[in-house]
């Protein structure tokens, strides 16, 4: 609970609902993002409410980074969202009225929001584990304030919520909402109906984003022709559906549209990258990568032929293929090393610059730093992992094949 009004009316229902109607036991979360002078009244005044009314209270003190305005109302709502998440709750009921619902979709037209922000808040989600629920979801905050009034119930104001030159949602509260309610008394109805209707049609875009992923993903990895046979505006739901399974951070729609249409028109040995946050986005052998950035590698590592090497970057792994690493190499230790430059490798055409083996292969210049090269106690390069192996080392038949899966990209200071 904030301790405003809706909070109250909330907790107070809540209360007659365990306590008339034989409802549920509960308890309260107060989340002290720290921003305001008075926020240490706020929660002795939550704690004085809980008290009386006896509902356990939890208070969890968040940091929220500086910023201003809307940016800064985003943080706090992260930092509020993730309190949620980490507390034992399995249904948190938030206090979001009717009145809220239309600020914020109105607040998504104004943002340029597609169907997923226009549907704005639902009755009822799940948010990390956690189901949020919504009661008064339908009722307006008139409604609100006459029920606080008829039960006589005190809170606090946010002193926040008068600032309507840094933040939109109080602009569009206190000088736009009344004046459209008068012009369209039907306002808030209609927005309702627009949200439900922006449900509708985000719920079956995500169906079909759904359809279209299982066609096109291998592992990790989206085959890239198969996603270009699709049409443009699919193939963006498609990587959002796909980097959203992956657990990764969502870039901005203006970049992804950019980068696919890099994709499309670039030539084959071309890698557009698209890189957000701690993330990039690139091309390598007709599929697209996701790949995070991680710290470097210490080097030199060993590996042992026939088990897997998982590193922070990548696994270096083995498959039984002609041309592989004598079979009798099974359990041998080899060094594994980065490229220093200049490294060759033996193959029937003769010895080959690594970084022409690279070139060849279209590997993005991004992973070859990093692309591990295998090597005896002697110095003397045997493999690239799925590349090549030396030509002086390759068994007659059936043998031990390296192989490389990238999982990230290293992140290097400016200038390495």
């Amino acid at each position: 609970m904030s301790g405003g009004m809706d909070s109250v009316v909330l907790l107070d229902l809540l209360c007659r609902w365990r306590d008339e109607r034989g409802g549920p036991a509960f308890s309260a979360l107060h989340v002290h993002h720290g921003l305001s002078a008075q926020a240490d009244d706020w929660v002795r005044a939550c704690e004085d409410w809980c008290r009386a009314r006896q509902v356990p209270l939890r208070v969890v003190r968040v940091a929220v980074r500086a910023g201003g305005g809307d940016s800064l109302e985003a943080e706090a709502r992260k930092a509020r969202y993730q309190a949620f998440a980490d507390g034992g709750a399995d249904v948190i009921a938030l206090a979001h009225h009717a009145d809220d619902q239309s600020e914020t979709v109105l607040l998504q037209v104004l943002r340029g929001g597609g169907p997923r922000a226009l549907a704005a808040m639902p009755l009822l989600r799940e948010h990390q584990g956690r189901q949020l629920w919504r009661p008064l979801l339908k009722v307006g905050r008139s409604a609100l304030a006459s029920y606080a009034a008829a039960r006589q119930l005190q809170w606090v104001e946010d002193d926040s919520n008068a600032d309507t030159d840094h933040y939109l949602r109080n602009f569009l509260r206190h000088e736009v909402m009344g004046r459209l309610r008068q012009r369209t008394p039907a306002l808030d109805r209609q927005l309702a109906r627009l949200a439900q209707r922006m449900a509708d049609a985000a719920e079956m875009v995500d169906t079909l984003a759904a359809m279209d992923l299982a066609q096109v993903q291998r592992g990790r990895e989206l085959d890239l022709p198969a996603l270009l046979a699709l049409s443009d505006a699919r193939q963006r739901h498609v990587v959002l559906a796909w980097l959203t399974q992956l657990g990764l951070a969502l870039p901005s729609p203006e970049s992804l549209y950019s980068w696919l249409a890099q994709v499309r028109s670039a030539a084959p040995a071309t890698h557009p990258l698209l890189e957000y946050q701690s993330l990039v986005l690139l091309r390598y052998r007709q599929r697209l990568l996701a790949l995070p950035r991680v710290a470097p590698q210490p080097w030199p590592l060993c590996c042992v032929v026939g088990e897997t090497l998982r590193l922070p970057h990548g696994e270096l792994s083995w498959r039984r293929a002609p041309g592989g690493l004598p079979d009798d190499w099974q359990g041998r230790l080899l060094d594994v090393l980065p490229r220093s430059g200049g490294e060759k490798l033996p193959l029937k055409v003769g010895r080959k610059p690594v970084k022409t083996v690279f070139q060849e292969a279209g590997v993005p210049p991004q992973l070859r730093l990093d692309w591990p090269l295998l090597e005896d106690d002697a110095g003397e390069l045997l493999a690239v992992p799925s590349l090549g192996v030396s030509v002086l080392h390759a068994a007659a038949g059936e043998g031990w094949w390296p192989q490389w899966l990238p999982l990230a990209i290293v992140s290097r200071p400016a200038g390495d």
